[in-house]
């Protein structure tokens, strides 16, 4: 079954983080998309640009309506995804659990629905 891990951070916490902690984290992100490519759970994923580059699109009445930034205001924005296959629940929380910003942020795993 595919699993969507959505990727939940601060945004100030991580605009606190110097360069070299940057990159530590770049690298584990790295390794962690490594490790889920060999074992064959990884599908896709991608980081996100900051919510301040977001557009909400709502259609009421039949008119379009935009608004800049997020629909709704968070102490953790959507940070980034990943998109795995995992055989249960289960198993797809313990590779959640290992994605880098699990350990600051939080990662909401929510099962993919297939209509067929």
């Amino acid at each position: 079954m595919q699993y969507l891990c959505l990727i939940f951070e601060s945004e100030a916490l991580a605009a606190q983080r110097d360069e070299q902690a940057n990159m530590a984290l770049i690298q584990e992100y790295g390794k962690f998309t490594e490790e889920i490519e060999a074992t064959g759970n990884h599908i896709g994923g991608e980081a996100l640009m900051p919510t301040e580059t977001a557009t909400t699109v709502r259609v009421r009445n039949g008119e379009t309506l935009i608004t800049d930034g997020p629909f709704a205001e968070t102490k953790e924005q959507l940070g980034g995804y990943y998109l795995i296959e995992a055989a249960t629940l289960d198993d797809a929380i313990s590779i959640a659990a290992k994605i880098p910003s699990a350990k600051d942020g939080c990662v909401e795993v929510r099962p993919v629905m297939k209509f067929e």
